[in-house]
């Protein structure tokens, strides 16, 4: 089996080896570069499974690198770092495409642990069915399944929680999901997105107070965990 080739995008020295040496550790293949520029000719010019991405870079900074990644058509899951704190900064990264970021400073572990989520994704690729917790998603039939049991989803509601089975561990926006369940041409506001969580989570939670699957990223907007 092949291994897998991370990307990293970083301009500080010192963080770019301790990551390099961290990912080659674990047994991904690592290419490195430090500045936008040579991060996004190298993105393009050599396939990487995933991409690890500074937003504050010389030549060409993490938004203009993620826009022209996905611009030239390239999915693999990007990663962005971030200083801790910078909500507006997160929202644009994800807007422009990137799948999660992860506030500096950051466990190394952590790290690691989203980039093998976000790969074991890829290579399981669409499935007809999903399981988390107690609860069977039936992509073939539409319905959700709670201990075995039918739980009645409206259309949105299927539409929200499909969108979020499909995209683990990623952190989405209000706006994007908006988009990708609503879409565009509807005339809705965030506080949709809000209300069909609520009424989500009273179907799939144990405690919708302290939610484990739907969980809320403040100022940003919510992320999947199976």
């Amino acid at each position: 089996m092949s291994r897998q080739t991370v990307l990293i995008i970083e301009d500080d020295p010192t963080m770019l080896r301790g990551l390099k040496d961290n990912f080659a550790a674990q047994g991904f293949d690592v290419r490195t570069a430090s500045d936008g520029k040579a991060g996004a000719e190298a993105a393009v010019d050599g396939p990487c499974d995933l991409v690890i991405l500074d937003i504050l870079l010389p030549k060409l900074n993490g938004y203009e690198v993620c826009r022209r990644l996905r611009r030239q058509g390239l999915e693999m899951p990007i990663i962005m770092l971030t200083a801790r704190g910078q909500e507006e900064d997160i929202v644009r990264g994800l807007e422009l495409g990137a799948d999660d970021y992860v506030t500096k400073p950051f466990s190394i572990r952590e790290l690691l642990a989203r980039t093998r989520a976000f790969l074991r994704r890829r290579e399981v690729g669409e499935q007809q069915e999903y399981r988390f917790g107690k609860c069977r998603l039936d992509l073939n039939s539409h319905k959700l399944f709670r201990d075995g049991v039918e739980t009645p989803l409206t259309a949105k509601e299927f539409r929200l929680l499909l969108h979020f089975v499909r995209w683990p561990g990623r952190a989405m926006t209000r706006n994007e999901i908006l988009n990708a369940v609503w879409g565009r041409s509807v005339i809705v506001t965030a506080r949709s997105v809000d209300r069909c969580v609520t009424t989500l989570r009273a179907k799939i939670e144990d405690d919708t107070r302290m939610p484990k699957h739907i969980t809320t990223i403040r100022d940003i907007g919510y992320r999947f965990e199976p």
